[in-house]
């Protein structure tokens, strides 16, 4: 017996009309449908008539309801794989199963459609010619900071998503890590009926968010520009050594002052980065 095809299928980020005619038919047409909320996804699939059979696939089932899934698909039957909205994988369930069809030989095929990345990108007014993804930043500060360190030298593009409970902290550590200047654009409830698209720099969109003329509601997708001068990367790792050597020195107040004289940098900054060394969070 011929195994049937695991499809991947892309729903709507918000705007149900984006789902694309292929996507509704074979979501019409397999056997079994693999969702993240099968009453999220089931809210899609009644707006358009289908009532193919649901099973749940998420973070924290996926590796027992794996083996079913594949077990059904050796016996030749179809299934198609969708998450909560956008491309399945993308910061969303959906690897594990993905890997166990090749490994047993099963095929798999894209049915391609939205995605917050592409979509974000395509209106950032930034380069896309070479961009990276990082999806969620760390929840904790400091970790979310020493993460954001390590792209201070990328120059590619970088896409994040982001939470309306994280989205204030991650800007300002955004503009204080990456620099005020760096050009950046913000996509809130992409798609959707409160849709807003802001291009500016970290700085001005820190400030925006601050006073509430980008409101904190809904979901979120960062497109910030890369490094234009990549050799600036040897700075910041003097830095963190000026910081460590200086406030091992010094009361942290004094250090700080010190260390943004000598560097040009604002206070705040260095004093974030002076608690990430440290590995404590500013509840500040």
């Amino acid at each position: 017996m011929d195994s049937g095809t695991l499809f991947v299928v892309a729903t709507p980020i918000g705007n149900r009309e984006d789902l694309t005619p292929r996507a509704r038919r074979i979501l019409g047409d397999v056997d079994l449908i693999a969702a993240e909320d099968t009453r999220h996804t089931g809210r899609l699939l009644s707006h358009f008539g289908i009532n193919t059979r649901q099973i749940a696939l998420h973070d924290h089932n996926e590796e027992v309801v794996v083996h079913k899934l594949i077990s059904a698909l050796k016996e030749g039957k179809s299934v198609a794989l969708v998450s909560d909205a956008g491309t399945p994988l993308i910061s969303d369930p959906g690897y594990r199963f993905v890997c166990a069809a090749h490994a047993a030989q099963i095929p798999v095929s894209p049915v391609p459609g939205a995605s917050a990345v592409t979509a974000a990108l395509s209106v950032a007014g930034l380069a896309t010619d070479r961009f990276c993804f990082e999806g969620f930043l760390p929840n904790k500060k400091v970790a979310r900071i020493n993460r954001l360190r390590k792209l201070c030298d990328e120059t590619r593009t970088i896409v994040f998503y982001e939470s309306v409970h994280r989205i204030k902290d991650t800007i300002k550590d955004l503009d204080e890590v990456l620099g005020a200047g760096r050009n950046a654009f913000i996509g809130r409830e992409l798609s959707k009926l409160h849709e807003q698209c802001v291009s500016a720099t970290l700085g001005e969109l820190r400030d925006m968010i601050t006073d509430g003329q980008i409101a904190t509601k809904g979901e979120f997708v960062l497109v910030v520009e890369g490094n234009r001068n990549p050799d600036t990367a040897a700075a910041t790792i003097n830095i963190s050594q000026l910081i460590a050597e200086i406030s091992a020195a010094l009361p942290a107040n004094q250090a700080v002052d010190l260390v943004s004289s000598l560097s040009g940098r604002r206070r705040n900054e260095i004093y974030r980065l002076m608690l990430a060394q440290r590995g404590e969070d500013d509840d500040a």
